[in-house]
């Protein structure tokens, strides 16, 4: 008797196991296989074990039609910045980051527009609606292909929402630039979009068009799914923070060379590549020495006015804050085939360097913080005057009591402007900015200029050296 009890119990455990693996391929079949939404729990929200299957379905799709997407999303990075064992399978620790989004990009080179054989739509975007998704494609112009001769150029997809109940993952397209860097554009919303779609708010990506270094990526498994990741989160971040970009303002500068047309003689066009060869330069020697700079003076002038150097300037102009000076930054440009015009200043106040290649000079300027003022100094050779160029921190809100930087692109190189272009432009040249001035004395033309008292003679030969 007590043998068939136990078979009886065995086989009835053997019936509810088989009941139990039944129900299992059930829920599969009809919720993540096929069509429809994913069970949500008792409050109304996607689980733990929702959002990872969202994420997998998600990345299932993005393999099936072979598109390398990588993870971006900045909380998640974060937290792979700070926990060194990426390869855990027990929990979501990583994807699951409390957020009702989750970002990723995919380099737009890799991007396939095969249509579905029964809608006028991408076939990844058409699975993506079969699966359950909710999809909104957020498409804008490809500045690639703007100039001074055509203003706007096609339209090109610049990001993808997907929505599962609730949960949005956002695509992010990285195209590739002229000066060897990837771009991504600023999200807009266009008429007759539902604005409720997504929390946008919370999107890491789209309050601004960002410029990145091309990232080395490692495929990893984090929370037992199989995902792509930046080698080097750390630099990612931080290239993420400081990401965004000011794109040329091509209509202005055509109206303005419709007004002034360019300098197109031979001696224009030859400043002109000796000063697209000098400024390359001067950008891989300080990236050597991890100095930052920004376009300033007569350049940046350039940049946002009409898109290119100024061909009477004669000279290249950039700023650095003084706090990033590096006392082998003479060398550096030595070894790079530059000679050292003039050093005017020290450290603490004032300094300046000027470097030459072949006829074209490089001004280097460094900048000053002074409370709500951000200045940089010159000095006249001949009297030991000094001078001091100031620029008032508008953006007095700010933390950083100056202006910020941004990325933009001048002669097919990637380099930082102040974000705030056209107060820096207006501190340093004046409302008529617009205007070309062919005679400029740097010492009474700038609005901004006011003296600074004499070095003392006897430090002039420390302080004021030509060579």
């Amino acid at each position: 008797m007590p043998r068939m009890n136990r078979t009886a119990v065995l086989s009835l455990l053997i019936v509810i196991s088989s009941v139990f693996l039944l129900f299992q391929l059930y829920y599969y079949r009809k919720y993540v296989s096929k069509p429809g939404p994913h069970i949500l729990s008792q409050t109304g929200h996607l689980t733990t074990s929702d959002l990872q299957w969202t994420v997998r379905l998600f990345l299932v799709l993005a393999h099936r039609f072979h598109l390398p997407v990588f993870l971006v999303d900045t909380t998640a990075l974060r937290l792979l910045a700070h926990d060194a064992s990426w390869q855990r399978e027990l929990h979501c620790s990583f994807l699951c980051t409390d957020r009702p989004v989750m970002s990723f990009a995919l380099f737009a080179n890799m991007w396939k527009f095969d249509r579905c054989h029964f809608c006028d739509q991408p076939a990844f975007l058409s699975a993506a609606k079969h699966k359950g998704f909710d999809v909104l494609e957020l498409r804008g112009h490809d500045p690639r292909l703007a100039s001074l001769d055509t203003l706007s150029g096609e339209d090109i997809p610049l990001y993808f929402l997907l929505r599962l109940h609730g949960f949005i993952i956002q695509v992010v397209f990285l195209y590739e630039r002229s000066g060897n860097y990837l771009w991504h554009g600023p999200l807009r919303l266009k008429a007759k979009m539902d604005l409720s779609f997504a929390p946008f708010k919370q999107l890491d990506y789209g309050r601004h068009a960002g410029a990145y270094n091309r990232p080395d990526l490692v495929l990893t498994v984090l929370d037992g799914l199989d995902v792509r990741v930046p080698r080097n989160v750390s630099r990612f971040l931080y290239e993420q923070q400081h990401s965004r970009f000011l794109e040329c303002r091509y209509h202005d500068a055509r109206s303005f060379l419709q007004l002034y047309p360019d300098d197109t003689s031979p001696a224009a066009v030859d400043f002109h590549r000796k000063a697209k060869a000098l400024l390359h330069l001067a950008a891989q020697t300080l990236a050597v020495l991890d100095v930052p700079f920004w376009l300033s003076s007569g350049t940046c002038l350039g940049w946002f006015r009409q898109c290119n150097i100024i061909s009477y300037s004669h000279d290249v102009d950039i700023g650095i804050f003084i706090t990033d000076y590096r006392p082998d930054i003479v060398t550096a440009f030595a070894a790079a085939g530059l000679s050292l015009k003039h050093k005017f200043g020290k450290v603490e106040d004032s300094l300046e360097l000027s470097f030459l290649s072949d006829d074209v000079k490089l001004d280097i300027f460094f900048f000053y913080e002074d409370g709500d003022i951000v200045w940089n100094g010159g000095t006249q050779a001949k009297s030991g005057r000094k001078f001091k160029r100031v620029f008032m921190s508008l953006f007095i809100r700010y933390i950083f009591q100056r202006f910020s930087l941004c990325w933009a692109e001048l002669l097919e190189l990637k380099v930082r402007v102040p974000c705030e272009t056209l107060d820096y432009i207006t501190a340093n040249y004046g409302t008529s900015w617009s205007v070309p001035v062919m005679l400029w004395d740097w010492k009474s033309s700038p609005s901004n200029v006011q003296r600074n008292g004499l070095w003392p003679k006897h430090q002039w030969a420390d302080l004021i050296q030509v060579y």
